[in-house]
């Protein structure tokens, strides 16, 4: 075959005169029908568009000579959005180099026609990157660029280069061809692709916008919170910028980590979130993760092959095959143990999982909602959780108030669940307003399951229709918190409370002294008509006087200030400042 004059560039080389017409060439035009066969297999393959662009990328070296080749699609201002290449391993680019010099691809957008350079060495458009072009050895390297074109609009580029070694010569005019079917085939691909991303979030958009926004709200760069949302009750301020929070990160895919003290609603911020996100149609699982032993949790997550383990009769999906392209929460995540974590961490980083004894590699598209009343960076450091799953799954933290921080939410939430009673049991209950300020003082450690527990106890057993304070446990000394503190405190040997304190956690989020069970009269002093909003305070159980919770924990510690700080959970400061209210005299041994 004759050379190809370097200055010959965009024009097709010359036919191979060497080969004869025959049952050769019928064979090569069938393998090129084979090749758009495959090709279009692979771009009508329901599959991302940067995996559809690879497949073809991929088929492309079966098909015709090359030395390495590439797809780019580029965005609305000529940028490279998409990049897939294939080749040989020694001829792929490397990170510091374009897969196509950005003057070639230039070239090809602005003439809007093929690019045939028979030895790039001598084109100005390679002079940029001349190391990345280079074969090696003698040979020239030869360029075929085709324009990917889309209703005479061009989105990319396809191209190809190879070593000029052919003992009979290229075939430019053939594969020029061929590429260009394939760049019109990826172009039309593209173009559909393009479509229904766009139909797909306009729609998505609209949607939202009809059911979460007012004519007010769409007019805002920050989205406002929902006036209400179903199963969370409440007015008050540390409520409200949870609720704003939620509202905000619902519309994104990020992993949330609910925290928080037990009996907070972390299910119904998870729901909640859940229902405001584009995921809403698509189902919404749940899963206690302290509630199963490993074996069955690893099940639970990602499902088992029928005889995988002694009673596995038949196959079963996982929660995260049941959650696919929805939402999975995962409660007491810090219960989950050191071996199945790693199992977890390459879900959340790949999508990718196979079940409990099957080699099938399974794609999920899961948003993760984690909750958690322990300490994560405490097991963090102590080794009882991975550091690389912590900072996974604590993309988005909330911490959720516990219910002493929001005491003006307890009479609404208490009405609430009274009302859930009375139709529950088809009965006409109501607090009188004396009812509704007692509990409101309450200090409920065990937040609003404490607090719904205690309501459906005294509609229970209430006596009339009217609810009065005389119909609560705590106001004969029986409740419940102190009746478990009362015997934890007997299970800890009489330990003071800061003794036990250096023994727990503090929960994150809570302004708790650490301990998970507590004496009311080790801890703190209720609200009293002097100090009725003095948040050092917090009332619980039975109701003592701030005078008789002080004194009995200044005894208990032989009257140092600094101890009896602690076991109230409040500074020495303020212990100081009660005693002087007071007019209590500070004993000196």
């Amino acid at each position: 075959m004759a050379d190809i004059p370097p200055d010959r560039v965009n024009e097709v080389g010359p036919r191979d005169t060497r080969r004869e017409p025959g049952s050769d060439a019928l064979s090569h035009a069938d393998l090129r029908v084979r090749g758009i066969y495959e090709i279009s297999k692979a771009l009508t393959a329901p599959a991302r568009l940067e995996i559809t662009l690879a497949n073809v990328a991929n088929i492309l070296p079966s098909f015709v000579q090359m030395r390495h080749g590439a797809i780019v699609v580029l965005d609305a201002e000529g940028d490279p959005e998409i990049a897939a290449s294939a080749g040989d391993a020694d001829t792929a680019r490397s990170g510091t180099h374009p897969i196509v010099p950005r003057a070639v691809i230039e070239h090809i957008v602005a003439t809007g026609t093929k690019l045939m350079i028979p030895d790039v060495s001598t084109s100005e458009l390679f002079q940029a990157d001349p190391e990345t072009y280079h074969s090696g050895n003698s040979l020239p390297i030869a360029f075929i660029g085709i324009p990917v074109k889309a209703e005479h609009k061009i989105l990319g580029v396809l191209s190809l280069d190879r070593a000029r070694d052919s003992p009979t010569g290229s075939l430019y005019d053939e594969d020029i061809v061929f590429l260009t079917m394939v760049a019109d085939l990826v172009g039309r691909t593209v173009r559909l692709h393009r479509a229904l991303t766009t139909d797909r979030e306009r729609r998505v958009d609209s949607q939202w916008t009809l059911e979460n926004s007012s004519d007010e709200d769409r007019t805002d760069s920050i989205p406002h919170p929902p006036v209400k949302m179903e199963g969370i009750i409440g007015e008050s301020p540390a409520l409200k910028q949870v609720l704003e929070t939620v509202s905000i990160i619902a519309r994104t895919n990020s992993t949330v980590l609910l925290r928080g003290e037990s009996g907070t609603g972390k299910e119904f911020f998870a729901q909640a979130i859940h229902k405001l996100s584009r995921r809403r149609k698509k189902p919404f699982v749940k899963l206690n993760c302290a509630a199963l032993s490993e074996s069955v949790l690893e099940s639970e997550l990602f499902g088992h092959e029928k005889g995988a383990f002694t009673g596995a009769i038949s196959q079963r999906a996982g929660r995260f095959e049941l959650a696919n392209g929805g939402t999975l929460l995962l409660d007491e995540v810090g219960e989950i143990s050191p071996a199945l974590q790693a199992k977890l961490l390459r879900v959340l980083q790949e999508g990718e999982l196979e079940r409990v004894g099957g080699t099938k590699t399974l794609q999920v598209d899961v948003r993760l909602i984690c909750a958690t009343n322990r300490d994560l960076e405490t097991a963090v450091v102590n080794g009882s959780f991975r550091a690389d799953l912590y900072f996974r799954i604590n993309v988005m933290p909330i911490i959720l108030p516990p219910l002493r921080e929001r005491p003006g939410d307890i009479p609404r939430l208490a009405n609430a669940f009274l009302d859930r009673f009375n139709k529950d049991n088809h009965r006409e209950l109501a607090f009188a307003p004396s009812a509704l300020e007692l509990i409101s003082q309450c200090y409920f450690p065990g937040n609003v399951r404490e607090l719904e527990n205690c309501v459906q106890r005294t509609a229970t057993l209430a006596r009339s229709r009217t609810i009065a304070p005389s119909d609560f446990a705590c106001y004969n000394n029986q409740c419940l918190s102190w009746l478990l503190w009362k015997r934890a405190d007997r299970s800890h040997g009489g330990n003071t409370g800061d003794e036990r304190a250096r023994s727990n956690i503090t929960p994150v989020g809570s302004r708790m002294p650490a301990g998970r069970f507590r004496d009311p009269q080790d801890s703190v002093l209720p609200h009293t008509a002097d100090a009725p909003n003095d948040p050092a305070f917090p009332a619980i159980g039975p109701r003592l006087t701030e005078r008789d919770r002080l004194l009995e924990a200044m005894e208990k510690v032989g009257w140092v200030q600094a101890k009896a700080a602690r076991i109230l959970g409040v500074t020495p400061r303020q212990v100081g400042y009660a005693l002087r209210r007071h007019n209590i005299e500070v004993k000196k041994f």
